[in-house]
C-alpha cells in the first residue's frame, strides 16, 4: 500500500480541486494532502492520462440514513461505478458509509476523505471498510497528518475536498440541519453540478433534498440522470437500477396473497398491522405470509416495515 503527501505545487495536486480552492483565503486552503493508496491510479501527472480521478461523483447523505436512501444509494452508486465513475465521500456513519460500501461491493473506485489524520481511522467501527477501501484500489485523504482528532470544523474542511475533488454531488437524503447540504453549498459555490433524490414530503430526511430542488439541484428520478450528466454509457440492463422496467409487458393482476402484498409494495412499505387492513385478513395470517416471504428473501423488515428485497 502506498502513502504519502501531495503539496499544492506539485503536478500531482489534483487541477479541478486546486482550481475550486484557489479563491479561499490561504487559512482555509488546502496545501498539503495525505494519502494512502496509488495516488497515481487516480490523478496521474502525465497529460493527456486520466486517471480514475477524471470523472468523481461525490454521493452523501443523512447519518441517520433511511431504508430507502440507503436502497437508493447502493442503486445508483452500483451503476455509476459500473460506467467507470468513482465514488467520492466522506467515510462518516450513514450516507457516506453507504456509497463507499456500494462502491467497494460492486468493484468499483472510491475515495474517502477523512475529517481527521490520516494514520487514524474515524469512526472506529468502519475498520474493516477502511481496509476494504485500499484493498479494492481505492484512496484515502486526509488534509491532516497523523492521529490528528477530528473536530467540528474538520467536518466542513473536509466538505469543501469531497465537493473540490467532484465533477458532481447528489445528496440522497438529508435534513434541513444536515452538513451533506454543506457538502452541496460548496459545490455551487465551485459551479459543479448537484443532484438531489427526492423523499416523501412527511419525512424529515427529505425536507434538505427538497430544499435543495427548490433551490436548483436536479432531482433524480433514475441513475441515467447522472449518466447523462458525465457521458457516460449505463450498464446494459432491461431494468434501471431503481428496479423499474424501461419496456415491460402488463403484468398479470395477483391472485395469491404473496402476490398481492408483493404488488403492495411496490408501490410503498407497510407494516403487517396496514397490509392486514388493506387486504382484510387477520394479522396473524398476514404474519405468517410475511415470514415465509422473508425466508424466501422476497422482502425485508426494517424499522416494523417490510420492503421488496
Amino acid at each position: 500500500m502506498e502513502s504519502g503527501t501531495i503539496e499544492v505545487e506539485s503536478k500531482k495536486y489534483p487541477k479541478a480541486l486546486k482550481e475550486a480552492l484557489k479563491n479561499l483565503v490561504a487559512s482555509s486552503g488546502s496545501k498539503t494532502l495525505y494519502y494512502k493508496g496509488s495516488w497515481s491510479d487516480f490523478f496521474p501527472p502525465e497529460a493527456g492520462q486520466p486517471g480514475a480521478g477524471k470523472n468523481c461523483l461525490a454521493v452523501v447523505g443523512s447519518r441517520h440514513l433511511t431504508y430507502y436512501g440507503r436502497k437508493v444509494t447502493e442503486q445508483i452508486v452500483t451503476e455509476a461505478c459500473a460506467a467507470g465513475i468513482t465514488i467520492v465521500s466522506g467515510f462518516m456513519y450513514g450516507g457516506d458509509e453507504a456509497a463507499h460500501s456500494a462502491a467497494v461491493k460492486c468493484g468499483g473506485r472510491t475515495i474517502a476523505v477523512m475529517p481527521c489524520g490520516i494514520d487514524r481511522i474515524h469512526p472506529e467501527t468502519q475498520k474493516k471498510l477502511y481496509q476494504d477501501i485500499l484493498d479494492n484500489n481505492g484512496l484515502i485523504l486526509s488534509e491532516y497528518e497523523g492521529s490528528t482528532q477530528p473536530q467540528t470544523f474538520t467536518y466542513i474542511q473536509r466538505d469543501r475536498i469531497v465537493a473540490g475533488l467532484s465533477k458532481a454531488v447528489l445528496v440522497t437524503e438529508a435534513a434541513l440541519n444536515s452538513g451533506s447540504l454543506l457538502t452541496a453549498g460548496y459545490a455551487t459555490k465551485y459551479g459543479r453540478k448537484v443532484f438531489a433524490v427526492p423523499g416523501q414530503i412527511t419525512s424529515e430526511l427529505s425536507r434538505g433534498t427538497i430544499k435543495l430542488i427548490r433551490e436548483g439541484a436536479e432531482a433524480v428520478s433514475e441513475p441515467r440522470d447522472i449518466l447523462t450528466f458525465f457521458k457516460v454509457l449505463a450498464s446494459q440492463k432491461k431494468e434501471s437500477a431503481f428496479g423499474t422496467p424501461k419496456l415491460v409487458a402488463k403484468a398479470a393482476e395477483p391472485k395469491t396473497l404473496e402476490e398481492k402484498i408483493l404488488a403492495h409494495l411496490k408501490r410503498e412499505p407497510m407494516k403487517a398491522d396496514e397490509l392486514a387492513r388493506v387486504f382484510a385478513v387477520p394479522v396473524a395470517q398476514i404474519g405468517i405470509t410475511l415470514s415465509l416471504m422473508e425466508m424466501k428473501s422476497q422482502i425485508i423488515q426494517n424499522s416494523g416495515k417490510y420492503y421488496l428485497n
